[in-house]
């Protein structure tokens, strides 16, 4: 399990203390979905305390036992300072060896679900603090003990502060994935029916959309997520909720937008039959968001971590188009100027970041596996060129490519003379020379469309020295290989 490290922050006698705080508060969120981007990873969210000095926050090793139990019956005696010793056992909360000495103590959460219940506003949000910091623990046993707390975390989830309810979402998205257990009692007390009502009166305020959105990511990447936590979702209203705000605002930045794209990617991955997503217009809405992410890109308006909002949105559409049906495939993507897109994606990342431009050309996959219109538009829009340039790429690039291309051969045999006019035979030679057997193979399939296509084009492979090429790819260690290339030989060349 990826899990984000606690941020130690101590210069909090600077005046731009606050800033610093929140810009590192947004670099290990940027780290997490970074690490989300490649798999599907369960993580933790520690909020800072952006109100408080952090200069005298105790390390690890500062911090002893008996400082703990101190503190805890002088929270037990009550008394006019409370508040200053529930502030104090919130910083020591961060020391992983004191969340094991507060749980040993004798009715230590029902202390502290005491001052959450409370009337004292001040208290409630210390004691919330505190179970935060429990939630981010290292230790399987807090978040057991954590569960006496739970129903008023979901009780509290509206009609609370921003900042009050941020900490019960992310306690309760810390909480959900540690243990089976764990996560039943959730589900029991109602959990995601509590979350669609929380983003649905609190959608315009984006913080806390974003913290309610984390928590349902974290419920879909369980083991038995497509049994369980799907249908009860698609039960509620998230599933349209998470489209409403999957669009970036200008004022508040990506971050809420980059969370429901990755819980729509869960989502997408957890259900054997997307129709109720298609129904949804998810298919659309994430394929025009991604248009105008291309096309702002292409105008050199580049938005800091865009690339992960991307990710998702481009697995999101690759996914949602393996179960797209070919009748409803042009109703869904209005735009045949999206393969533009995904091109323009992929020449944008190839050189930076190789795994963003493998999802591009993966998706132009889906895309034009099974519609001729979108094959048709790569040719009419001059867009294989571009993708013939890309076939030196490694890394699963030039995989990808070769497939696009041999799904527009497979089409017509017409489009099989443009591809070879547009300079594919050259490239072809040029893959059958790679030591990437899959690469090989591929080029060997696609070849042969180009070749049966036309005697124009038979020649011309022939007048490119390919057929030593052939003659020597009969004796490559894979008898797959061999076999392809006798054929072609036998079958449409030396005959």
């Amino acid at each position: 399990m990826w899990r984000l490290n606690k941020v130690r922050h101590k210069d909090g006698c600077h005046g731009n203390s606050l800033d610093e705080l929140r810009i590192k508060r947004r670099e290990h969120e940027t780290a997490l979905r970074r690490a989300r981007r490649d798999n599907q990873l369960v993580s933790k969210r520690l909020l800072l305390n952006e109100d408080e000095d952090h200069s005298d926050i105790p390390m690890e090793s500062d911090f002893e036992e008996q400082d703990l139990v101190s503190l805890f019956h002088k929270l037990q005696q009550g008394g006019a300072e409370r508040e200053v010793h529930l502030k104090a056992l919130s910083k020591a909360l961060h020391d992983p060896s004191a969340q094991l000495t507060f749980i040993k103590q004798e009715n230590s959460m029902h202390l502290l679900v005491g001052f959450l219940t409370g009337s004292n506003a001040t208290c409630r949000l210390q004691a919330v603090r505190c179970l935060h910091e429990l939630s981010h623990s290292p230790h399987t046993k807090i978040a057991p003990a954590c569960l006496p707390a739970t129903p008023y975390l979901l009780t509290y989830l509206s009609g609370q502060s921003t900042k009050f309810s941020e900490l019960c979402l992310y306690t309760l998205g810390n909480l959900c994935p540690e243990s089976d257990v764990v996560k039943e009692k959730l589900l029991a007390q109602g959990i995601i029916p509590a979350l669609a009502n929380c983003i649905e009166n609190q959608r315009h305020n984006l913080a806390v959309v974003e913290a309610a959105v984390f928590t349902v990511s974290q419920l879909l990447q369980g083991k038995d997520a497509s049994q369980k936590i799907t249908p009860m979702i698609l039960a509620t209203s998230l599933p349209s909720h998470l489209l409403s705000v999957l669009t970036p605002d200008p004022n508040f930045g990506l971050a809420p937008a980059i969370e429901c794209a990755w819980c729509l990617h869960y989502l997408t991955c957890s259900m054997e039959d997307s129709r109720v997503l298609l129904s949804l217009g998810t298919l659309p809405k994430c394929s025009s968001l991604l248009m105008s992410i291309g096309g702002a890109m292409s105008e050199g308006n580049k938005e800091d971590r865009i690339e992960l909002l991307i990710c998702p949105l481009l697995r999101c559409v690759g996914n949602l188009l393996s179960s797209c049906s070919v009748e409803d495939l042009n109703s869904q993507i209005g735009d045949v100027g999206f393969v533009g897109t995904l091109c323009a994606l992929l020449q944008a990342f190839v050189q930076t970041q190789p795994a963003l431009a493998r999802e591009s050309a993966w998706v132009l996959n889906n895309l034009t596996a099974h519609s001729s219109a979108f094959c048709s538009s790569l040719l009419d829009l001059n867009l294989v060129p571009g993708l013939i340039q890309l076939l030196p790429f490694s890394r699963g690039i030039n995989t990808m490519i070769l497939r696009v291309l041999a799904n527009v051969a497979y089409k017509k045999q017409e489009f099989c003379v443009q591809l070879a006019q547009l300079g594919l035979l050259s490239a072809l030679c040029a893959t059958l020379k790679m030591a990437d057997r899959a690469i090989v193979t591929l080029s060997l399939d696609v070849l042969f469309m180009l070749v049966v296509s036309s005697p124009q084009v038979t020649a011309e492979f022939v007048r490119q020295d390919g057929l030593s090429l052939l003659e020597a790819l009969q004796y490559n260690s894979d008898w797959k290989i061999r076999q392809r290339a006798a054929y072609l030989l036998e079958k449409h060349l030396l005959s």
